[in-house]
C-alpha cells in the first residue's frame, strides 16, 4: 500500500512538473508574440562579406552633400555605426565605449582608417552633427584629422538602406520621439564590403585593432599583427579572436623540432667540452730519451 501510495505521489508531481513546463513555454511564446514592437523588431542580421550601397548620397557636419563612396577611396578600412545625437542613452555608452578602446590602440582616426557614424533621424541638422563631432573628437583626443570620423545625415529613404544593407533593424517611436535599436557598429573593408560586427558598449581594444587590420587586409598594423591573424580566427559567439587548432597544431610540431634540434645541439657542445675537460685531466706522457751509446 506505501508502494502505491508513494508511486501515486510521484507521478502526480511529474504531471505537476511538466505541466508547469508546457504552460511556461506556451506562456513564453505567447509574451514572444505580444512583445512591442520596439523590443520584437529591432535588432541584427548579419551581412558580412556584402557590399554596402556606395552611391547613397548624405549631408556632412560641414553641409556637404557627399556620397558614401567618398569615404571608402584608398586603403583604409572604415568603421560604420548608425545612432543619432538626441539618444537619450544607448549611442551615448556605444560611442564612449568605442573611444575608449580607440584610445588604447596605436592606430589613429584618419591616418590608418575612418570612422562613419550616420544618423537614425533622418534630416538630423548640420549644427547638431558638428556639435556631436566635436564631442566625441574631443573626447577621443589623439589629434585625430577632422576627416577621421565623419558624421552624416541623410534621407529617411538613404538611412534606411544602408541600415538594410548592414542588417541593422531598427524602430521609430512616435510617442516618445526616439529610435529603438542595438549597440553594433561593424568595420568595412576599403572597397565597401563588411567584415565584422561589434555589438555591445566595450570593446576589447585587441579585438578592435585586429578587426581594423583584417579588413585593411594587412595595409596597416605590423608584422605582429599580420602573425596573430595567421595563427587565429574570429569567434563570433565570443566576439575575439581565437586560436585555431591547425595552426596551434603546426606550432606544437614546430616547437617540437626546434626542441629537439636543440637539445642535440646541447648534448653535441657539451660532449665535446666533456671531451676536452678529459683530455686536459690525463697526465703528459713522458717522452723516452734514447742513450747517445745505441746511437753508434
Amino acid at each position: 500500500m506505501k508502494n502505491s501510495s508513494s508511486q501515486l505521489l510521484k507521478m502526480v508531481l511529474f504531471i505537476g512538473i511538466f505541466a508547469s513546463g508546457f504552460e511556461g513555454a506556451v506562456c513564453s511564446a505567447q509574451n514572444q508574440q505580444f512583445l512591442p514592437a520596439a523590443l520584437k523588431d529591432a535588432g541584427v542580421d548579419e551581412h558580412l562579406d556584402r557590399q554596402l550601397p556606395l552611391d547613397l548620397n548624405f549631408q556632412n557636419d560641414r553641409g556637404e552633400v557627399i556620397r558614401l563612396g567618398d569615404l571608402f577611396n584608398d586603403d583604409k578600412p572604415v568603421i560604420i555605426s548608425m545612432n543619432y545625437s538626441n539618444c537619450p542613452m544607448l549611442c551615448v555608452l556605444q560611442l564612449n565605449g568605442l573611444v575608449d578602446s580607440l584610445r588604447k590602440i596605436d592606430l589613429v582616426a584618419g591616418r590608418d582608417f575612418r570612422i562613419v557614424s550616420v544618423s537614425l533621424e533622418p534630416g538630423e541638422s548640420v549644427e547638431q552633427l558638428k556639435k556631436t563631432k566635436e564631442k566625441y573628437l574631443l573626447s577621443y583626443g589623439k589629434n585625430a584629422e577632422a576627416d577621421g570620423w565623419n558624421f552624416l545625415s541623410g534621407t529617411q529613404a538613404a538611412v534606411k538602406t544602408l541600415a538594410e544593407a548592414l542588417g541593422i533593424r531598427y524602430v521609430y517611436l512616435p510617442k516618445r520621439k526616439e529610435y529603438s535599436h542595438p549597440a553594433v557598429f561593424c568595420t568595412c573593408m576599403p572597397d565597401g564590403k563588411i567584415s565584422r560586427y561589434h555589438y555591445g558598449v566595450e570593446f576589447p581594444p585587441q579585438t578592435l585593432r585586429l578587426s581594423l587590420v583584417e579588413a585593411s587586409e594587412g595595409k596597416i598594423g605590423n608584422a605582429f599583427d599580420k602573425f596573430i591573424l595567421l595563427c587565429f580566427h574570429y569567434d563570433a559567439a565570443e566576439g575575439t579572436y581565437a586560436p585555431t587548432a591547425v595552426m596551434i597544431m603546426k606550432l606544437g610540431g614546430v616547437a617540437t623540432i626546434f626542441g629537439i634540434g636543440l637539445l642535440v645541439f646541447i648534448s653535441h657542445r657539451l660532449g665535446k667540452r666533456r671531451q676536452k675537460a678529459a683530455e686536459g685531466a690525463m697526465p703528459p706522457v713522458p717522452e723516452r730519451t734514447v742513450p747517445k751509446s745505441s746511437l753508434i
